[in-house]
């Protein structure tokens, strides 16, 4: 379109002087025509030597009226029709006001801008009322989110389509650790993640079980079933083992007395528990149980005949002495057998009960508060000490990635059963302490955290510390013990003295201290949950209810407004990718249900596997060191085809970062093939008579802010903006398909562009 606009003015400003000089050859060929040869020649004669001063007379002539014609065609015409696109964004209110470009159109423009703050005002104070009419929904919403945020469940619900339109945090923390990356000898990938507003379930879950379950359900609800549900179990890519319970969500906008068979299904509700664990312990004890069986009935066996053999009258001493060896061994290989069963059966038990993750400092804190407030009740106000006793050899707190698996409830009246005892136990005013560190386990052994209880005063015996082990605890119940609460995780517990504490790290001036082993937890869920708080400033938000009425498939027919978009951008070290350069960075973000999602965000740095040259360096800021330990290009593309599957990619200069993509199919394997968007293309459409269609100019013009430019991550969020705020503009032209959307910028004059 900018062409033939430059076509447009060059024409205007030609028109002029070519009609000039037609009109005087037109006029001289008339005047010419009246005359009689003799006439002619004598007029031939005249112009011969002043040809060239008409001509250039004429050209003059032509020149100024093409000028003035310019300047009047970019008064009158240009003018008007850059405010008429400017004005635009005004409509769906993405700028406040147009600028004014020109004395013609300044007081039109100046109108238009009091017209757009009318506007603005009223629209506010709709929407004031509107946010008081729906001040009640909006705090059951947030009711809603904070309930879900708090369930140890995972929770996910879909649309039909499987598309994610909410999820708890624990389901983020459950999905981030199936992601591929999580497993040992992956690269880890930043945005790598399975969960995500908009995003598909079938990543993580069969398209076909699912399939399979909805149409049980549809069934029930046919059948009048008032609450049907299904469930099934299912392996992950990943090798993780899932119970997957299924509810329906129904259409709510039918009538309320409609039966229940009548009833449409929304969407459905997934509570998802991973069982690994749980099933691989199931199966030791089965094995364990089959081994048991076998051995037991072939012993049975060896016993039966020994003794009827020795009922034999007539037998040898030396068989006799044989079959009651063989009477003896089987008997002791039974006994040995079954006291295995009984000690599993008895671990098993005790391992059975119901454990938590914790973060340690958040154990630690809670103990020492509990133990505070023994000392202040006892009159030792500084009792208890935040960390070691020794100032020249300080403990910090623990770090924030440490996390146990206990009871946390029980192990907490435990250590303030064994603080009453020890402020109890020595009249002088004794300290305590209380440090965690890690367990530096034998080769193959499992991962443990040491937490000990110091005190600085007199040795404590032996007898008194087992004493106070097996004694019932302080918590109105006289059936646990410290030892039950030691069994229940499967731990240990012990005395250390006060020069081996001194030698272990602890403070040198300690009395002694009691060691605790505790179970430290996978990291499947502990370390995750750390990086999920660590990141995490507020709430964010992990529901879109909205998407219970979004398109359900990429149709090229379907309105752009209903589709899920990935905006994405890369920083490359050079401008030429068929010629080496290499892609630094890639980020993208989701748009979904005219959303953006800045929640769920992709972006992550590559190696690119040679250098940088410095010139790039001074616009991306990426240098070799940032990159020497990031991930190479195919693990990131991996990742970064699954953030955006099933989705219509859009960058700003689309074909730029596209080629460098199509250059890396054949050596990863991986293929782009979705539709592609361009905000240069979908600009120059929607605002064909504006100079400048860079993405800063774009954003100006639409009244969105430049943040983060030159980040891959930084203008595909700019990029983003700008194309929700082009799809307006677009529809006021008629285009509002995906397919003609395509259609119009494959036509555009910057489509030509190739790389």
């Amino acid at each position: 379109m900018a062409a033939r606009t430059d076509r447009t003015v060059w024409l205007v400003a030609l028109a002029p002087g070519l009609a000039l000089a037609l009109f005087t050859l037109a006029l001289g060929g008339l005047w010419a025509a009246t005359l009689d040869d003799a006439g002619r020649a004598a007029l031939m004669a005249q112009l011969g030597d002043r040809a060239a001063l008409v001509v250039l007379l004429v050209g003059a002539v032509g020149v100024a009226l093409g000028a003035l014609a310019r300047r009047l065609h970019d008064t009158w015409v240009r003018q008007p029709q850059r405010l008429a696109e400017l004005a635009g964004p005004l409509l769906s209110g993405a700028v406040a006001d147009v600028p004014v470009d020109g004395a013609a159109t300044r007081g039109l423009a100046e109108v238009m801008n009091a017209l757009a703050r009318q506007r603005l005002e009223l629209q506010a104070a709709i929407d004031e009322k509107v946010r008081e009419a729906s001040r009640s929904v909006e705090q059951e919403r947030a009711r809603l989110a904070a309930l879900m945020g708090e369930l140890q469940q995972s929770v996910v619900v879909c649309n039909l389509d499987g598309r994610i339109l909410l999820f708890n945090r624990r389901a983020r923390l459950q999905f981030r650790a199936l992601a591929p990356q999580a497993a040992p000898g992956h690269v880890a990938v930043a945005g790598g993640e399975l969960v995500g507003i908009g995003r598909s379930i079938h990543a993580v879950l069969d398209r076909q079980l699912v399939s399979h379950a909805l149409e049980g359900l549809v069934q029930r609800l046919q059948r009048g079933v008032a609450h049907p549900s299904a469930q099934f179990v299912t392996h992950t890519r990943g090798g993780q083992l899932l119970r997957v319970h299924l509810a329906a969500v129904r259409d709510v906008a039918l009538s309320p007395g409609a039966p229940a068979s009548g009833l449409a299904l929304a969407g459905y509700v997934l509570m998802i528990e991973n069982i690994t664990r749980e099933f691989s312990e199931d199966a030791a004890r089965d094995q364990l149980l089959a081994r048991f069986t076998e051995s037991t009935r072939a012993s049975v066996g060896n016993l039966q005949a020994a003794v009827e053999l020795l009922d034999e009258s007539g037998l040898d001493d030396a068989t006799r002495a044989r079959l009651q060896g063989v009477v003896r061994e089987e008997t002791q290989a039974t006994a040995a057998r079954i006291a295995e069963l009984a000690a599993h059966a008895v671990s098993s038990a005790r391992t059975r009960w119901p454990l938590e993750d914790v973060q340690g400092a958040d154990l630690l804190a809670a103990a020492r508060r509990r133990l505070q407030a023994l000392a202040e009740a006892a009159g030792r106000l500084e009792s208890v000490s935040p960390a070691a006793l020794s100032e020249a050899d300080p403990d910090p707190d623990p770090d924030p990635s440490v996390w146990l698996r206990v009871d946390s409830y029980s192990l907490l009246r435990t250590l303030e059963h064994l603080g009453q005892r020890l402020l109890r136990h020595d009249p002088a005013p004794s300290r305590l302490a209380l440090t965690l560190r890690p367990h530096r386990p034998a080769a193959g052994g499992t991962a443990r955290v040491e937490l000990d209880l110091s005190w600085q005063g007199a040795e404590i015996g032996s007898d008194e510390i087992a004493r106070w082990e097996h004694e019932p605890l302080d918590s109105g119940s006289a059936t646990v013990s410290l030892r039950e609460v030691v069994e229940r995780h499967d731990g240990a517990f012990w005395r250390v003295s006060g020069a081996a504490a001194g030698a272990g790290g602890l403070p040198a001036a300690t009395g002694g201290a009691l060691r605790f082993l505790l179970p430290r937890a996978a990291s499947d869920g502990a370390e995750a949950m750390a990086v999920e708080l660590a990141d995490s400033e507020a709430r964010p938000e992990f529901y879109d209810f909205d998407l219970f009425g979004a398109a359900t498939a990429q149709h090229a027919d379907a309105p752009l407004a209903a589709l899920s978009f990935t905006v994405f951008d890369t920083e490359t070290t050079g401008l030429n990718p068929s010629e080496g350069d290499e892609i630094l960075q890639i980020g993208a973000a989701r748009i979904v249900a005219g959303k953006l999602r800045r929640e769920a965000c992709f972006e992550q740095l590559v190696n690119p596997g040679r250098s940088i040259p410095e010139a790039g360096i001074a616009i991306h800021g990426i240098r070799p060191e940032m990159v020497a330990d990031a991930p190479s290009i195919g693990p990131v593309l991996q990742a970064f085809a699954a953030f955006a599957e099933d989705s219509v990619l859009v960058a700003h200069n689309a074909a730029f970062d596209m080629r460098f993509l199509q250059l890396k199919e054949q050596a990863t394997g991986i293929r782009f093939t979705q539709p592609v968007l361009d905000t240069l293309l979908l600009a120059e459409l929607a605002q064909p008579q504006q100079s400048s269609h860079s993405l800063e100019a774009i954003a100006q013009r639409l009244g969105v802010s430049v943040l983060g430019r030159h980040t891959a991550l930084g203008d595909a969020l700019v990029t983003a903006e700008v194309f929700l705020k082009l799809l307006p503009l677009l529809q006021q032209r008629g285009i509002t398909t995906l397919a003609q959307a395509l259609e119009a910028s494959r036509k555009t004059w910057a489509a030509r562009l190739a790389y």
